[in-house]
C-alpha cells in the first residue's frame, strides 16, 4: 500500500497484551515506511483534525467504555474514510454497552468455551480470491473460539465450522477488517493469521 499514516489504539483489559500484540504491527507498518503513531487513551477519537488525517486506526481495546464524544469522533472519521482495523478481542469485545459500535465493526462477541480448543480456518471459496486471504490453505491453530453475532451485510471471508472467523465491512467510505483470532500473541504469529491481519490491515487502509 502506498505510505499511510496510522495511528494504533491500546488498552483495556490487560489479558489480550494490548502493547506487546499491537507492537507487533507497530513494527509491520513502520518496517513497510509508513508513520505510525500510538495512544493508550480513548481521547485519540476526540482529535477530528488529527483524524481527519489519519488514513488507518487499528485498535487493540477489550472490554472497557468509551464515551459518547469519543464514539462519535471515531464513527466519523471512518465513515469519512479512515480506516478500521483490529483483531479478537480488541476490536469485537470492545464497549459492550454500546450497540452503535457494534454497528462500526459488524459484529460483537457473545461466547467462548471456557477451555482452548482446537480449530480449522479456511476461506469461503467465494472468497478465495480477495487479497486478504488468496492463497491461503485451511490451518488449525488452538486458541479461544470465538462465537459472534454478526451483520449479514458484512462480508465474510473465513470460517470455522458455519462461524465467522474473518469479516469485511464498509462504514460510509471507510473500510473495516476483523479477525476473532488473536487471544494471545503466539495466536498472532500463527503464519496464516499473520499473514490475514498484515493483509488486513493494508485493505482497511484510506
Amino acid at each position: 500500500m502506498a505510505r499511510v499514516k496510522a495511528l494504533v489504539v491500546r488498552g483495556g483489559w490487560e489479558g489480550h497484551s494490548p502493547v506487546e500484540a499491537s507492537d507487533r504491527y507497530v513494527s509491520v507498518l513502520r518496517d513497510a515506511g509508513h508513520d505510525v503513531t500510538t495512544s493508550e487513551s480513548l481521547d485519540a477519537y476526540l482529535d477530528a483534525e488529527a483524524l481527519a488525517e489519519t488514513d488507518l486506526i487499528v485498535q487493540c481495546w477489550t472490554m472497557g467504555t468509551i464515551t459518547a464524544d469519543q464514539l462519535a469522533g471515531l464513527s466519523r472519521a471512518v465513515h469519512a474514510g479512515t480506516g478500521f482495523a483490529g483483531w479478537h478481542g480488541g476490536i469485537i469485545d470492545a464497549f459492550r454497552a454500546e450497540p452503535a459500535y457494534h454497528f462500526l465493526t459488524g459484529g460483537q462477541f457473545v461466547h467462548h468455551p471456557k477451555e482452548f480448543v482446537e480449530y480449522e480456518v479456511r476461506v469461503v471459496p467465494d472468497r478465495a480470491g480477495h487479497p486478504v486471504v488468496a492463497g491461503l490453505s485451511p490451518f488449525r491453530v488452538t486458541t479461544e473460539l470465538y462465537h459472534v453475532h454478526v451483520d449479514p451485510a458484512v462480508e465474510v471471508l473465513a470460517v470455522t465450522g458455519d462461524k465467522p472467523v474473518t469479516w469485511l465491512r464498509r462504514w460510509g467510505t471507510g473500510r473495516v477488517f476483523v479477525t476473532t483470532i488473536g487471544h494471545t500473541v503466539a495466536d498472532l504469529e500463527v503464519p496464516a493469521v499473520d499473514t490475514m491481519i498484515t493483509r488486513g490491515i493494508a485493505w482497511a487502509a484510506r
